[in-house]
């Protein structure tokens, strides 16, 4: 289609001597083309003078604009390397006249005009730097390097910073490299040599670019992005560059770093240079900091380029108030402070990062439509003020007669225009502000006894108040978090408790940061903390765990296990490292556990859902973190022989009821099918393959790393307990179940739940269970064993504090070791506590009435056992809790306050234990 049948918008004709004069040069223009040379030539000397050269191309490239550049390229790219230099000013002249035009007719969208410059801008840096290093590698300077190096510049990249780097270069841009090298590829001896070589070849690269010879120029180059670039050469070693960005990197080169990269020369080398960047430009914490680092570049523009009210003439579209920057600023911000979690927000482009930050929740659907539609127009103006004078500037006309070409280049009445731009820009600046600067906060009334507190005084000797920025931001939100402290029921335990977090707290800026972006965090913590001061302890040193709080889904309805398997699993995928995937576990796993609490603390869960809740985190933690572990441990030994091996949750994780504090009672089977050995570089016999295999496995979850541990394990519930293998085949497993099994080791198998592990397998296991289980011991031998096993259990633990939920008489232990009895004499073994009761009823050794109250007892101690490990880690004192942890206690249990709370568990677990002896025989002596 030609270019003519496809214009939508045309500039209006200005000085039509000038565009007479240009149509004059070109006698097959008609009809809108005509049109639009005519209003161009005589608003742009620019673009006139590319006409009056470029006549004759320009003739048939209009007549198919999107096969002319192409073939444009074709031929650049096809052409002899010692022409580069005119051949690329040539093809610049081109681009920027088919360009242009395009743009102006409305034919091409912004996109395509900034990626075609883009593109051309690839390749004519592709063009020089081969160009200049065969001119190396011919004279012999380059050591080691044949002409079949040429095409990858023997091992040099070319990053593409800035605007190119998003292919979104405007229509007179200059172009933001960062030249590096592989040191990898040369020996030590010849590394200087080497990089002499590449310094002449980046600076011979530079000027073909950028040199202005009668031809003009192809692109303004700049090199003063690399590390340094004060002192260092103008290509530098990768090494020395990671050296530089992992000690001193700094926040506006984190930011750079978004939309690099490679546009030239060994690519591959430039893709794994910025892999190692990943941790540099991606924090793995939630970076709300950030938002003060842009914050204060966004000063430093001001002040250097002026940020008064909006007055159109001279005014800065790129830099100026609600200009392009802005929005750049806001949309990369909100990339920096959330891309280290979600990869998804690592893109280039500015209207991408935008669409994608809307998607994750990050940025509001009307918001991002309003900035998208602002930084379009925007950037449309940007090209027009360039196209007046092939200018790099970003700046409004200043004066009357040029703001008038303007207005017809852009088709509009000035008037018009004016009033559209002004509207544009203080939109932009209103929409970005807020995040970058908020309001003041309002000065709060705080009561003198909590302002002038002896622990508040004491603040600024804390740890995470050491640095003048935490205590510049900390300043601002002293204010605020005095204020709703003093709103507390008891404002001076709130403050104690406030007062612990903070003495705990090793650095402030990050944490304080992420509550002034998010203020309603405050809150949360403030009813944390004056909940439970163990808790607040516990998140001084894991503050990392707000993060998930921001995520938007925080406070929405729990996934499930499966979920989160796949959640997790999805996370460790994208790490190569088997240390960097178990800290990550770790991290997820905190946030997790974190939402389990917080939910059980804010209502939106009950005591019997909570404890699923942390039975999925746990049974998801080992589901993802297995598979890594035997993918670690195969590297060297082979993959597992046979069908592989299963985890087996017992205890609480097999009957799915786990507090903030448990550990995991597990078991492994595994099953060699007839293989004796594994069959990599150092085999095993299949015994001792799986038993080292559990080994490694329980030392993934319980070493302590930088996140800490994932749980502690116990396996004391296997076969023939400490003494025996760490894993079990599954033939002895079916042997010792079914010959040597004592009869509290059938009591632990009716909760015992496969948790992990190749699902054929588990499913054997199971079926396995449930035969065994399915043909019970007599009732008077089950039941006189499980009268021995109080018998002892209480000589061995006392009967229990007064407080203590679980051990002693007619307590959590002891009714579920009646429900297991239940389940096993039953011959279906259900796990749940309360079904091993009905189950007891059913078969007439308790009465139906006596098993409702159990069971009654038993939600009752359970609702007091989570409540209590979620706010204090030793035994459970409410003299010590405060009125937040108790009225949190009062309110899971059903109860007015602590004095009807420990009525009703003594009264309850009295008649439990009654219940219990009647059922009973007496205990053997």
């Amino acid at each position: 289609m030609s270019f003519a049948s496809r214009t939508t918008r045309l500039p209006r004709p200005f000085e039509p001597d000038l565009g007479a004069e240009a149509l004059a040069a070109t006698p097959w223009a008609e009809g809108d083309v005509a049109t639009l040379i005519e209003g161009t030539g005589g608003t742009s000397p620019y673009l006139q003078g590319l006409i009056r050269k470029e006549a004759d191309w320009l003739h048939a490239a209009l007549d198919d604009p999107d096969a002319a550049l192409p073939a444009l390229f074709a031929e650049l790219d096809a052409g002899a390397p010692d022409e580069v230099d005119v051949a690329l000013r040539q093809a610049k002249r081109r681009v920027a006249l088919l360009a242009g035009l395009s743009d102006l007719a409305g034919v091409w969208t912004l996109e395509e005009v900034t990626g075609a410059l883009t593109r051309f801008a690839d390749l004519a840096v592709q063009k020089a730097l081969q160009a200049a290093i065969a001119r190396e590698i011919r004279r012999g300077k380059l050591p080691g390097a044949t002409e079949d190096d040429i095409a990858t510049a023997g091992g040099m990249v070319v990053l593409a910073m800035g605007k190119m780097g998003a292919f979104e270069l405007n229509y007179s841009s200059d172009i933001d490299l960062i030249c590096l090298f592989d040191e990898t590829r040369f020996d030590r001896d010849d590394f200087h040599e080497a990089r002499s070589a590449f310094v002449r070849a980046t600076r011979r690269m530079s000027g073909s670019l950028g040199d202005l010879t009668g031809e003009g120029y192809v692109f303004r180059t700049d090199l003063r992005l690399r590390p340094d670039p004060a002192v260092t050469p103008v290509c530098i070693s990768m090494e020395a560059a990671e050296r530089y960005y992992e000690s001193l990197g700094r926040a506006w080169e984190r930011a750079a770093y978004i939309k690099a990269r490679p546009c030239a020369g060994d690519v591959e080398a430039g893709e794994r240079f910025l892999e190692t960047l990943r941790p540099f430009v991606w924090r793995r914490h939630l970076d709300f900091a950030a938002i003060q680092d842009a914050h204060d570049m966004r000063l430093r523009y001001r002040d250097k380029h002026g940020h008064g009210a909006i007055t159109l003439p001279g005014h800065d579209m790129k830099l100026g108030r609600g200009g392009i920057r802005e929005i750049e600023f806001f949309t990369q911000t909100r990339q920096i402070i959330a891309g280290g979690r979600d990869p998804e927000l690592r893109v280039r482009g500015t209207v991408d990062g935008l669409r994608v930050l809307t998607r994750t929740g990050w940025v509001p659907q009307g918001v991002t439509e309003k900035l998208t539609e602002h930084y379009r127009a925007h950037r449309e103006i940007e090209h027009r003020v360039q196209m007046l004078r092939d200018a790099q500037t970003h700046q409004l006309p200043s004066s009357d007669p040029e703001f008038d070409r303007l207005a017809a280049l852009c088709g509009r009445d000035r008037a018009e225009l004016e009033q559209d731009l002004k509207r544009r820009l203080e939109e932009v600046h209103e929409l970005t502000e807020g995040f970058f600067a908020p309001d003041a906060p309002c000065e709060t009334d705080v009561p003198d006894e909590i302002e002038r507190s002896e622990l508040v005084a004491r603040w600024p000797n804390y740890p995470a108040l050491r640095s003048g920025r935490a205590v510049e931001i900390f300043k601002r939100l002293k204010p605020e978090i005095l204020g709703r402290l003093a709103k507390a029921a008891k404002p001076q335990e709130a403050l104690a408790a406030f007062d612990g977090f903070l003495a705990g707290l090793p650095a402030g800026v990050q944490l304080f940061s992420l509550f002034e972006a998010n203020p309603q965090l405050i809150d949360l913590l403030i009813d944390i903390v004056s909940t439970s001061p163990d808790l607040a302890r516990h998140l001084s040193r894991n503050s990392s765990v707000f993060d998930a709080v921001i995520g938007g889904d925080f406070f929405s309805p729990w996934p499930g296990a499966a979920a989160l398997t796949a959640e997790l699993k999805e996370i460790l995928a994208r790490e190569g490292d088997y240390e960097t995937r178990l800290d990550m576990a770790r991290r997820w796993q905190k946030e997790w556990h974190f939402r389990a609490g917080v939910h059980l603390l804010r209502g939106l869960s009950e005591p019997e859902e909570a404890g699923e809740h942390y039975a999925d985190l746990a049974e998801a933690s080992l589901a993802a973190v297995l598979p890594v572990v035997q993918e670690e441990f195969a590297r060297k030994h082979g993959s597992a022989p046979g069908r592989g091996a299963v985890v087996v949750g017992m205890g609480s994780l097999g009957a799915r009821r786990l507090h903030a504090l448990s550990d995991l009672d597990l078991i492994s089977i595994y099953d060699p099918d007839g293989v004796e050995a594994s069959d990599g570089r150092r085999p095993l016999p299949a015994r001792q393959y799986y038993a080292r295999l559990t080994q490694a496995a329980i030392t993934a979850m319980t070493a302590p790393m930088a996140e800490g541990k994932l749980y502690e394990i116990d396996m004391r519930l296997r076969p023939s307990g400490n003494q025996g293998p760490v894993a079990t085949s599954l033939a002895s497993f079916r042997s010792y179940q079914s010959e040597q099994a004592w009869v509290w080791e059938h009591l632990a198998l009716t909760r015992a739940r496969v948790v992990a592990g190749p699902a054929p397998l588990a499913e054997d296991v199971e079926a396995l269970r449930a035969t065994l289980l399915a043909s019970p011991p007599p009732r008077d031998k089950v039941l006189g064993e499980l009268a021995t096993m109080r018998a002892r259990i209480a000589a061995a633990k006392g009967q229990g504090a007064v407080w203590d939920p679980k051990i002693g008489r007619g307590r959590m232990q002891d009714i579920e070791l009646t429900a297991q009895a239940g389940a096993l004499l039953s011959g279906q073994a259900p796990r749940r506590t309360t079904r091993g009761l009905a189950m007891a009823a059913r078969e007439g050794w308790l009465s139906k009435a006596d098993a409702d109250h159990l069971a009654a007892t038993y939600r009752l101690c359970w609702s007091l056992q989570i409540g209590a490990r979620l706010i204090a880690e030793g035994a459970l004192d409410p003299t010590e809790l405060g009125a937040g942890g108790c009225a949190f206690l009062t309110r899971l249990t059903g109860t007015d306050g602590p004095d009807e709370l420990r009525e009703k568990l003594s009264e309850m677990t009295a008649r439990a234990a009654d219940i219990i002896d009647a059922a009973l025989p007496p205990p053997e002596t």
